[in-house]
């Protein structure tokens, strides 16, 4: 296993248990006391994990704290590639989209590459990079000024006089969490205006957001469960959530992870309201 999975797959524990024991990790990994250590300072350098005498535990995040983009890339990644390749089947040929700025988009923006005559309005870098990647002559790709967010997100009066001039059929929205009292939310302000901005733009919304993003709650509330037409998660949401949020959103869709080195796509369970 290579020091990234293996730290991912810490970090992993440490969400689902609130805390580790460096013997404990050991044992699990079969690797050196002073390997597991250097993967604990690498998280905690990363702010995945805060270290304690013998091991580490849950990070402490205010509803203000932001994660950079490439921390954040390293997050549940089996579920946000699961996730895009669902949410890309609303997608049809020739039609205008936009996605928000977040690592769950930047997935999504990967399986967009094939499909021919999109035009794709985003306040993302990164999203913005991958579809020009691409090469594709029959796609347009609008990125808004603004300025720029530790996750890589173009926001604030120029980003949103930009979009409000523009009209999709549908958006792409990834958030920061999501709750049953205050809805999709994010920790920036500057970025939850643009992003209420998008949600005007669009016709339709579809949510992209992986489990851990529930009960996680923003500073600022960017729509409610209910303005969401689809909300594409994934299958490690709780039993009670998936009630919860069937029952508010229009659609909700679940995909579910490929296991490790395997091929094709996993089962999706699907919703209504």
């Amino acid at each position: 296993m290579l020091a990234q999975q293996r730290q991912a797959a810490i970090a992993e524990l440490v969400r689902r248990h609130g805390g580790v024991r460096v013997s404990d990790l050991v044992r699990e990994f079969g690797v050196s006391d002073m390997t597991i250590r250097r993967d604990l300072e690498a998280l905690a350098e990363r702010g995945l994990v805060a270290k304690v005498h013998g091991g580490a535990t849950l990070a402490e995040h205010s509803s203000t704290d932001e994660p950079g983009f490439a921390v954040k890339s390293t997050r549940q990644q089996a579920e946000k590639e699961a996730i895009a390749a669902a949410a890309a089947r609303f997608v049809e040929p020739g039609s205008a989209i936009a996605l928000s700025a977040g690592t769950t988009t930047a997935t999504l923006a990967t399986h967009l590459t094939d499909i021919p005559g999109l035009t794709v309005v985003t306040n993302s870098m990164p999203v913005a990079e991958i579809l020009h990647r691409s090469g594709r002559r029959d796609q347009t790709v609008i990125l808004t000024g603004g300025v720029r967010t530790p996750s890589d997100a173009l926001v604030g009066p120029v980003a949103v006089a930009a979009i409000r001039s523009l009209h999709v059929d549908m958006l792409f929205l990834g958030v920061h969490g999501m709750n049953a009292r205050v809805g999709f939310t994010t920790p920036n302000l500057m970025e939850a205006e643009t992003d209420r901005a998008l949600v005007e733009s669009a016709r339709q919304l579809v949510v992209v957001a992986d489990h851990t993003k529930w009960e996680t709650i923003g500073i600022s509330t960017i729509a409610r469960l209910e303005d969401a037409h689809v909300l594409v998660t994934d299958s490690g949401l709780p039993d009670a959530a998936r009630e919860e949020l069937a029952a508010r959103v229009g659609k909700l869709v679940v995909a579910d992870p490929k296991p490790t080195g395997t091929t094709g796509t996993g089962n999706t369970g699907v919703g209504n309201r």
